[in-house]
């Protein structure tokens, strides 16, 4: 079965967020790269860039969390886009709740962490870093959807 790893965009405060991201979700990062790590005469990165994250990851089970910052020069992400969530499906219902808890801390609530109509535990917010999350738990799928 193909695993769908999402990919974010951030404006400058990459590793910041997947910092926090970390201590919810616990493990290492698998990779972290600094624009200043691949030099490209084709594609030249101002020196206020140099320390930005051009790549990193951050495993979460069998799937992995990546992102970049984007230099300046190609202009800002939309932080208030709303297009796309990353789901996560738990578990269990403490593990929903932790991770609820825990990436909502300083975020938005959408969707309080609760009973749903549809039978599972659910919430939906917006991070401190303007990333939109879906947590869910299903008792009958035991987080295997």
């Amino acid at each position: 079965m193909a695993l769908i790893n999402p990919h974010i965009n951030f404006n400058g405060n990459a590793e910041e967020a997947f910092n926090f991201y970390k201590s919810v979700f616990g493990g290492e990062f698998a990779m972290i790269m600094r624009f200043k790590d691949i030099p490209n005469p084709g594609f030249p990165i101002a020196k206020k860039d140099a320390n930005k994250i051009m790549h990193i990851a951050l495993p979460i089970g069998k799937n992995v969390l990546m992102a970049n910052d984007v230099p300046e020069s190609m202009g800002r992400v939309n932080e208030n886009e709303n297009r796309s969530k990353i789901s996560v499906s738990a578990e269990s219902h403490e593990e929903a709740d932790r991770i609820f808890n825990g990436l909502s801390a300083g975020g938005n609530i959408e969707v309080p962490f609760a009973e749903s109509s549809w039978g599972s535990y659910f919430g939906m917010f917006r991070d401190k870093f303007g990333i939109e999350w879906m947590v869910d738990f299903d008792p009958k799928y035991n987080g295997k959807v």
